[in-house]
């Protein structure tokens, strides 16, 4: 009778103590978290690998001398923490990415021109054929001088503010005035933005009478099919064998490379 008194109390107690133990885990958490305290202090309790970053940042902003912007702290911040990856993991600002993902895209709306600035002047190097500013009249050579009400010669402004005043919906028009050599007078021009391809097949052409060459500079999403065209181009003048020159290809969106390469293997 004691063997089976002792006995049940072991079993009895083998099933209550973790209870206890559940219990008081389960109770200390609760008052944890109905603790008076700050917000932060909580949360280092209960989460001691909570975000270090998050809650540096809150010091900065409460107790640092001078008031700081945080989204300016974090922008700095990320690229240092990438830069210990590696080379190819980069952070895009969200200001950059419509100007990064345009190469990709296959084309963006504008004025059809590329320039440089020259001793603080937008010279025109080239017009794409056939683009808006080329239907105008605008040539190689000019130096654009006003855009709008906007004087940008001499005025130190830097290439993506230029780029933001030239560029915009298609349909849209801006008005410019250019000064060209042998002209007394700035020439004004009104161009109508419109849709501009960036083509990444630079070049296709036969090497000999058997050997076609592509070379393709980024796979944007009308990579394939400039690839396409190319092929039929080259096969039209009797490709049997195809170079393909990747050479400082700088990457870009994958699935016209799976495009391209399922050409060959299916």
């Amino acid at each position: 009778m004691k063997k089976m008194s002792m006995s049940y109390n072991n079993s009895r107690r083998s099933i209550i103590l973790p209870l206890i133990i559940a219990l008081s885990v389960i109770t200390g958490v609760f008052i944890g978290t109905r603790m008076p305290g700050s917000a932060g202090d909580q949360s280092i309790l209960l989460k001691p690998r909570a975000d270090k970053l998050g809650r540096i940042l809150d010091v900065i902003e409460a107790k640092y001398v001078d008031s700081v912007d945080r989204e300016d702290l974090v922008e700095a911040a990320i690229p240092v923490m990438l830069h210990k990856l590696d080379p190819h993991s980069v952070y895009i600002p969200a200001r950059d990415l419509t100007a990064m993902n345009e190469p990709l895209q296959g084309n963006f709306e504008g004025i059809g021109v590329t320039f440089n600035m020259i001793t603080d002047t937008v010279m025109i190097i080239s017009t794409i054929p056939g683009g808006p500013s080329d239907k105008v009249g605008i040539m190689a050579g000019d130096k654009i001088i006003w855009v709008g009400d906007s004087l940008v010669a001499g005025k130190n402004i830097p290439d993506d503010s230029v780029i933001g005043m030239l560029k915009g919906p298609r349909g849209t028009e801006v008005d410019v005035r250019v000064l060209r050599k042998g002209h007394a007078e700035l020439i004004p021009f009104t161009i109508k933005r419109d849709k501009i391809p960036i083509y990444s097949v630079d070049v296709s052409y036969m090497v000999d009478d058997e050997t076609g060459f592509i070379k393709i500079n980024r796979f944007s999403l009308m990579t394939h099919n400039e690839f396409i065209e190319a092929m039929m181009k080259l096969r039209k003048e009797g490709m049997t064998k195809l170079i393909i020159d990747l050479r400082s290809n700088v990457g870009g969106v994958m699935e016209p490379a799976i495009n391209i390469a399922d050409e060959f293997l299916t």
